[in-house]
């Protein structure tokens, strides 16, 4: 990814945001391959680790908080992290930064892939600028793992309580040697009826440890069963497209969700009887009966629509001060249940648009992600954005707040369009509601003649529409005058 360099101008529309443009023409790759025999170099020693687990929502979030110290003679810039092979494939948004300096960019990482058939794969941080010898680094490693967490047991009656397991290790996993460590749980309930490894515990917090001089490589597997009644929310894909309109002064915004509710499956029939008392007093429960959307303020014109039509159980409230969409799906969808539905509504254009000063290029910044806000959580498995961009769009940079997998432009063709609007095609893996608040930054050069293509398309056929009708009434078809002038 080269770095893009902006006119003042529009640097000081998003001022602090540094913009990148990606190579479009070849897809992003989030592996490097190094040698079968690698194993990462033992050049650093985590000092002090202090690990911390959240089983809030409906995925683990993890925040590591280490002191490393270079004991290598030669400066060091490659920090490694082990994963589980079958763990690293539902690792997402795993972000490293300076814990001292907040403010400085996160440091550079990615997949690095030695064995295909090894039980451990590592990620990468590149750090920048590299830790002299014997100097120290204080590094904040976060990051969140899908579809780690199993209903136990895997299927319960319609209003029973559900308990989810979680396994794990004592020990935060690293490919260096620790000298001091601790791990922390932290639920969202007390109700924790089963754990191992006798950590100390403090409300609905589980500390483990503190472990000296831990090796290289080491695990101490534990586990720990909690109740979660609430819904894991878990998209399969979401397709999102956002629509550019510069003659309507319009940003049109449509996502189309394919949900599943991954937690404990019934274990008898769905009762409509049991769930109508049920609502009455509204207790816990694994489904998912609504979902919310806090959408931007101004935002106008929302529809939800499913596979059998439009679904009018839905509520919009809008101020001045804040946008809600409310959905209650056609029903509610129990563990291992799924439902998919489409959401939209429209926007003014000059909120999220801007024009550099002085030349035809325009900068657009919009949430790369607009999803449910539930306090369970959402899980993305795929992300695909699209924004289309208007007709005759050129030079599209942009810059993603979110590690991609994948990324293209191609031609969109809509009414009345001649070449097609230029569409940025963007694929995310692993993603969570936690990443709403980012904003995806799109640049592009719109030409003023480009504008007036549309219009004058529109005119040359409603002409070629006169034309065409004036010659044919003109023409002379009977067939009775030619028997006349024949006699």
């Amino acid at each position: 990814m080269r770095l893009l360099t902006l006119p003042p101008a529009c640097a000081l529309l998003f001022a602090g945001t540094s913009v990148a443009v990606s190579n479009l023409t070849t897809p992003l790759s989030s592996h490097q391959i190094l040698p079968s025999n690698f194993k990462p170099p033992q050049v650093f020693q985590n000092v002090n680790l202090m690990r911390n687990v959240n089983l809030e929502k409906g995925y683990v979030r993890e925040t590591v908080n280490v002191v490393i110290e270079n004991i290598d003679s030669k400066p060091q810039d490659e920090y490694f992290i082990p994963f589980e092979a079958e763990v690293i494939g539902n690792v997402g948004g795993l972000e490293a930064r300076d814990k001292k300096d907040p403010e400085k960019p996160s440091f550079r990482s990615e997949v690095v892939e030695y064995d295909t058939y090894s039980s451990t794969q590592f990620y990468r941080i590149t750090l920048s600028p590299p830790v002299a010898p014997k100097s120290q680094l204080t590094l904040s490693l976060s990051y969140h793992i899908l579809s780690s967490l199993v209903p136990l047991p895997a299927s319960i009656k319609q209003q029973d309580k559900q308990y989810l397991l979680h396994t794990f290790s004592t020990y935060s996993p690293s490919a260096y040697p620790t000298t001091k460590q601790k791990t922390k749980l932290k639920f969202s309930t007390v109700d924790i009826p089963d754990f191992t490894s006798s950590p100390e515990r403090q409300g609905s917090t589980f500390t483990y440890g503190p472990y000296d001089n831990v090796p290289a490589g080491s695990t101490q597997e534990a586990t720990v069963r909690y109740e979660f009644t609430k819904p894991l929310i878990y998209a399969t894909l979401l397709e999102r497209d956002v629509e550019i309109s510069h003659w309507g002064g319009n940003l049109a915004t449509e996502d189309r969700y394919w949900l599943t509710n991954k937690g404990a499956a019934l274990s008898n029939h769905f009762s409509r009887v049991q769930w109508a008392t049920q609502m009455y007093y509204s207790p816990p429960t694994s489904a998912i009966r609504s979902l919310t959307f806090p959408l931007k303020v101004g935002s106008l014109n929302p529809y939800f629509t499913d596979d059998i039509g439009n679904v009018s159980t839905s509520r919009f409230r809008s101020n001045t001060r804040e946008a809600h969409l409310e959905l209650t799906p056609r029903y509610p969808v129990f563990g291992r249940w799924n439902y998919s539905f489409r959401v939209g509504w429209d926007a003014n254009l000059k909120n999220f648009l801007r024009k550099v000063k002085g030349g035809e290029r325009y900068v657009l910044k919009v949430p790369f992600l607009e999803g449910p806000k539930m306090s369970e959580g959402v899980a993305y498995e795929k992300v695909e954005l699209r924004v289309i961009l208007p007709e005759g769009a050129t030079n599209v940079d942009y810059d993603s707040p979110i590690p991609l997998v994948a990324a293209e432009t191609s031609s969109h063709k809509t009414f009345m369009d001649t070449l097609g609007r230029t569409t940025l095609k963007l694929t995310a893996m692993n993603v969570v509601d936690e990443s709403r608040d980012k904003d995806l930054i799109v640049s592009y050069t719109y030409p003023s003649l480009a504008a007036f293509r549309k219009p004058i398309t529109i005119t040359a056929a409603v002409g070629v529409v006169f034309v065409t009708a004036y010659v044919l009434g003109n023409l002379d078809v009977s067939i009775g005058k030619r028997r006349q002038k024949k006699a």
